[in-house]
């Protein structure tokens, strides 16, 4: 949360006359102050905002710590940096040229005494061309006509010419700059208007619509397998709605878009919902999808108590929260209470770096049990107790800052520190706060939906985008061998399937749908 600026009211005549009553007497208490205030002002809206909650920005160097230290020159850079290279281009198009004179085996013509051999790797150019994100073309068909019978003769169309004006990728890109990346519809329309392709804004929405009926099977299906997750994550935030129609009993005022990212068998799956529910509500709406054999879900939140759902008696979940909401708290306060904020901060770090190391080890959901059982969970005691400790001896005042920080992470301990207890369970819920920057991103550009079913086609197209987003590497790798026109012989050169059986999902899910019956995996 931002800091509220201090207001202060400026006069500058004033101000004036305090800077040239100071070169004859010195300045009373009262100017003094006016002064000062009025230059920390200024230094206030200079300085930088802080945009990373990092400990070594939040916090400044203790005191004694060394300084002059020379850069080490070996440390890699971090992931993101430096050139792409021509592997990182996975939607270029590929041509391969032959050596204009040469061939496999010739005689080399520059000293005549050895044959030349093709290389193992080639040498790689990168050309970048800019078009249109939607291009057109026109055929003209020439017609002819029969000059005794009248009967007019027009020329074949070419082949691959489709019967409708706008072909699938053609909805395909508008739902992904719409819904993915956050272009309006009219700013889209002006693109293209300058581009010479006019596309109105009225029927892009045409577009999207029509394909959103076409492609809600897979949304359902989405959902349903979100439901047998072991991991779920949910979260919301504010969205507008202008033409809601509400229920005359329903009291509430506020809307919401909730994201839901499901974790489970390596995949993961984000869902998106808007209107008058909360997150909570969303997600009993999705777990109501759950096969009662499979054992009761993690979920993962903020302590908001709108993010826990109702579930029906003998339904159960395992309640964590998340861990980077309770060091925030500290973060907030660190400018007043920078000594407790540092022991606070540098233990959790330890808990990350330790979950860090889990990752890069690849570690199993119980190893990975193990090693913060080992590791993490002393490093949680000697927080707790020093917590306690705090408002018990009477050190930190309850209704400080700090004081209401140390009451959060006391308060939500037990579900905070469910990582300790569970395998698989999360330390924070930050994956589903990334996803919904989906959201705000439409809602900084876009302000809002006009209607609820508007909301709901850009909620089933946010969801199969970022769920491809966070899908297998497979898909981001070579997106165009998983078409629904070709996906199946993609597959079928990965996983050998039966002679009589129509493969309908990925078969690494725990169960698979084969000629639309549920099969266990194999």
């Amino acid at each position: 949360m931002k800091k509220a600026r201090r207001r202060i009211d400026v006069n500058l005549e004033e101000l004036d006359r305090v800077l040239d009553g100071a070169r004859e007497a010195p300045l009373s208490e009262a100017d003094h102050d006016k002064l000062k205030d009025t230059l920390h002002a200024l230094a206030a809206m200079l300085l930088r905002q802080r945009n990373t909650e990092k400990t070594s920005q939040v916090l400044e160097k203790p005191q004694g710590a060394e300084t002059g230290e020379q850069p080490d020159n070996n440390t890699p850079p971090p992931p993101g940096h430096g050139r792409n290279g021509a592997e990182a281009f996975g939607g270029a198009r590929k041509v391969e040229i032959k050596h204009q004179k040469l061939t496999h085996g010739d005689r080399c013509p520059e000293c005549g005494k050895g044959n030349v051999y093709g290389q193992k790797e080639p040498k790689v150019l990168v050309r970048i061309i800019g078009q249109a994100p939607l291009a057109a073309t026109v055929y003209s068909l020439e017609r002819l006509r029969c000059g005794a019978c009248g009967q007019v003769f027009t020329a074949e169309e070419p082949e691959g010419v489709g019967p409708e004006k706008y072909d699938e990728t053609a909805a395909a890109m508008i739902a992904q700059l719409k819904y993915g990346a956050g272009t309006p519809f009219y700013r889209l329309e002006q693109l293209e208007s300058q581009l010479g392709i006019p596309l109105p804004a009225a029927t892009q929405w045409e577009i999207v619509e029509e394909e959103a009926q076409v492609i809600k099977p897979a949304r359902d299906e989405l959902i349903r397998q979100a439901a047998q997750g072991t991991v779920v994550h949910n979260d919301d935030t504010g969205m507008r709605v202008l033409m809601l129609i509400r229920d005359p009993k329903d009291e509430r005022t506020g809307v919401f878009t909730s994201g839901i990212v499901s974790v489970g068998e390596g995949h993961k799956i984000a869902l998106y919902f808007t209107g008058s529910r909360h997150a909570g509500e969303n997600l009993a709406e999705v777990l109501k999808k759950r096969s009662a054999e499979l054992p009761s879900p993690i979920q993962m939140c903020d302590a908001l108590s709108r993010n826990v759902p109702k579930l029906p008696a003998g339904v159960e979940i395992l309640l964590a929260n998340c861990l980077a909401h309770g060091r925030r708290q500290f973060v907030e306060v660190a400018d007043n209470f920078p000594n407790e904020c540092r022991f606070v901060l540098e233990l959790l770090g330890q808990v990350y770096g330790h979950d860090d190391e889990a990752r890069e080890r690849d570690l199993t959901a119980e190893e990975r049990l193990r090693l913060h059982q080992e590791r993490s969970r002393p490093v949680m005691d000697k927080l707790h107790a020093w917590l306690e400790a705090q408002l018990a001896e009477r050190r930190t005042e309850p209704n400080s800052g700090l004081g209401q920080a140390i009451s959060y992470l006391l308060r939500h301990w037990k579900p905070l520190t469910l990582f300790l207890r569970q395998a698989g369970a999360p330390l924070d819920n930050n994956i589903v706060e990334r996803s919904l920057k989906r959201a705000v991103l439409h809602r900084k550009n876009a302000l809002f939906y006009r209607t609820l079913h508007g909301a709901q086609v850009g909620d089933l197209f946010m969801s199969l985008i970022h769920t491809c987003q966070l899908c297998a590497k497979e898909l981001a790798a070579c997106p165009a061998e998983w078409m629904p026109w070709n996906y199946r012989e993609t597959l079928g050169r990965s996983v050998l399937l039966p002679d009589s059986a129509e493969l309908c999902c990925t078969p690494t899910w725990p169960e698979r749908i084969v000629c639309g019956h549920t099969q266990g995996a194999s």
